[in-house]
């Protein structure tokens, strides 16, 4: 495994990032419980009047487009702008762009106003952003995972940022550099809320280091670790989140190290 993944967790822990977060109404309080956990500060700041602002004082964005109303679609908007012009990262979670014509509208705005450094999705969802035939059902991938790696680097040459599509193998591309990770619990796709707690780490990761190749690496290595732990004592999806978040606060690099089952492209 690459050396500067075992790094990242040290470093989300050290320098405490400040995520700013717009992102979906369903799983809010998830996405800042786990931030917490895995030693970043979250802030939950939509306010178009605010968001401006406050990206500057933080370490990183995360875009979620799950429950995109109309003002967190101008304040994405602005927020990304924003990033832009203070060197900001940003995460892009596109939850269901295949089921909305009007949010691929707003992704290809940001991108023509903002920045993106990381587009974090299922499969069904960067197959379809990438053009690609993919297999969806609302904000969920039916996709098998046929092509998903082709789809993470057309996608990462798109945009000239990091690409992760998640499913039952994970696939991370930034265009040049690619891995596909085999870690992970059936039960993460049981629980709401798992996918944007991912993207909020990844948010985190790239708050808190500068490749967002190794930190996008390290984010869904670091979830997908903790689920394997949470399974461990919580057989059943009630109690497998509460572990989860438990499993991501007493997760630790040399976890990371051993346990990560990565294969590098």
């Amino acid at each position: 495994m690459d050396k500067q993944v075992f790094n990242v967790l040290k470093e989300v822990q050290e320098k405490t990032p400040l995520v700013h977060a717009i992102t979906n109404y369903v799983t809010i309080n998830d996405c800042a419980n786990i931030l917490l956990s895995f030693g970043a500060s979250p802030a939950m700041c939509e306010a178009y009047d605010e968001v401006y602002d406050f990206v500057k004082l933080s370490s990183a964005l995360y875009i979620n487009l799950g429950t995109l109303t109309k003002e967190q679609e101008t304040a994405a908007v602005l927020a990304s702008t924003s990033a832009k012009n203070n060197n900001v990262p940003v995460v892009l979670d596109p939850v269901g762009c295949p089921a909305m014509k009007r949010k691929v509208e707003v992704i290809n705005r940001i991108k023509e106003v903002g920045r993106i450094d990381v587009i974090k999705g299922n499969i069904g969802e960067i197959k379809f952003l990438a053009g690609m035939n993919s297999e969806t059902r609302g904000v969920d991938s039916l996709d098998n995972g046929e092509d998903a790696l082709e789809a993470c680097q057309k996608l990462a040459k798109d945009f000239n940022c990091t690409v992760a599509a998640t499913g039952e193998k994970d696939y991370i591309s930034n265009g040049t550099k690619n891995c596909i990770i085999e870690n992970g619990s059936e039960l993460l796709t049981k629980v709401t809320g798992a996918g944007c707690m991912l993207g909020a780490l990844c948010s985190a990761t790239c708050g808190a280091f500068e490749d967002k190749f190794v930190a996008t690496v390290s984010a869904i290595l670091s979830m997908n670790i903790a689920g394997e732990k949470a399974y461990k004592t919580a057989k059943l999806p009630g109690s497998f989140k509460v572990a989860l978040i438990d499993s991501i606060y007493t997760l630790s690099d040399e976890e990371i190290w051993k346990e990560g089952n990565v294969t590098w492209k």
